[in-house]
């Protein structure tokens, strides 16, 4: 399947979506699926687009909150780091990778 077909088929399911959505969802999907024939089928199609959603709906649930504790470090003097902020800097370059890892489709070295 060529991501065209594949992006026609996601306007098919949902005719309102965005250009950036579409394309977003396109990489997604191809990047998630082993086997992009598979997602001609209309109900698998409808299931892998609805685990990439949670997938991402989580990683950018985390992402909001690691962002908030980053500004909250930020204002904060970094000559008196804690381990506890130190550790928040390591989980904000964790969730960074996965949010990453889902767009470049292959597993980033651990950090």
């Amino acid at each position: 399947m060529k991501c065209q077909e594949l992006a026609q088929k996601i306007q098919e399911l949902q005719p309102d979506a965005s250009t950036q959505d579409v394309a977003r969802l396109c990489l997604l999907l191809s990047n998630s699926s082993i086997r992009l024939d598979e997602l001609r089928d209309s109900p698998k199609l409808k299931s892998a687009w609805q685990e990439v959603g949670l997938k991402l709906q989580a990683a950018t649930d985390q992402h909001a909150a690691m962002t908030q504790e980053l500004e909250d470090l930020a204002s904060s003097d970094p000559e008196k780091f804690s381990k506890d902020q130190i550790w928040v800097l390591i989980r904000a370059i964790k969730v960074q990778s996965q949010v990453l890892q889902m767009y470049v489709g292959h597993p980033l070295a651990d950090v």
